[in-house]
């Protein structure tokens, strides 16, 4: 496969720059493949899972949030809310979160915001133990 430059971009840090043969994102509307000379595209990006491959293997990341955009000279940017690879989250964390956003959601005093934040948390924490593999 031919490859292309991808970058992925966190609030906190350059997650990722470098050449890839092919990237995988799951949008809103499903999964995305990008190769080489992709049509220039914009999507939004909900909690799931990234795919990128190096030198003929895929590495997974957990995602949360962000767009992606395939430019018409065929380099890719994605911003993510956050972006961790699958064998370097802290599973136990990952967890912990998990157990504290369901209590939020069970308790019949949340209010609607922190319900919808609790929610958004939950999401985030199942996304993370299944890239982790868990």
């Amino acid at each position: 496969m031919t490859p292309f430059n991808l970058k992925i971009i966190t609030p906190d840090k350059i997650f990722f720059d470098g050449e890839t043969e092919n990237v995988i994102v799951h949008t809103t509307v499903g999964d995305k493949g990008v190769l080489a000379r992709h049509e220039p595209y914009i999507a939004a990006l909900p909690i799931g899972k990234l795919r990128v491959m190096v030198n003929g293997a895929y590495r997974v990341a957990a995602v949360s949030s962000g767009t992606i955009e395939v430019k018409e000279t065929g380099d890719t940017l994605i911003l993510a809310q956050s972006c961790e690879w699958g064998d370097e989250i802290d599973v136990f964390r990952a967890e912990k979160a998990q157990k504290l956003a369901q209590e939020r959601l069970d308790d019949k005093k949340t209010s609607q915001k922190d319900f919808e934040i609790a929610e958004f948390k939950l999401k985030r924490a199942v996304n993370r133990l299944k890239t982790a593999g868990k």
